[in-house]
């Protein structure tokens, strides 16, 4: 059974940080890309962060850069997200989602496979 699990959301104030983790299981993860995506309430679903370990390839939403950093232990079957000097903006439901594709990269969600269940970040003023 395909698995992709998230968790280290929770409640922090601006300037703070966290860091989501998305633990998969039930696929080979090498033959896969991790992305990092985002649903704030009456909003689309956006593209955070993503990588491919196979090739080093990694991206980041405009609105993010220079704050987050993905990264990935295949060893562990885990994708991180460490956030940092959060804003209130960057409240949402995280998902990871796994996209098969062995080179590169793809930032839109309608290219991924498989989808975890979401973590709850939300950022106090």
């Amino acid at each position: 059974e395909v698995q992709l699990v998230e968790s280290g959301g929770g409640l922090v104030q601006a300037g703070g940080s966290l860091k989501l983790s998305c633990a998969a299981s039930g696929f080979t993860f090498d033959d896969y890309a991790i992305g990092w995506f985002r649903q704030a309430p009456g909003k689309e679903r956006e593209v955070v962060s993503c990588i491919n370990s196979n090739d080093g390839s990694v991206y980041y939403a405009d609105s993010v850069k220079g704050r987050f950093t993905i990264s990935s232990d295949n060893a562990r079957n885990t994708v991180y997200l460490q956030m940092n000097s959060l804003k209130p903006e960057d409240t949402a439901v995280y998902y990871c989602a796994a996209d098969f594709i062995q080179m590169g990269l793809a930032i839109m969600d309608h290219l991924y496979d498989y989808w975890g269940q979401g973590t709850q970040v939300t950022v106090s003023s």
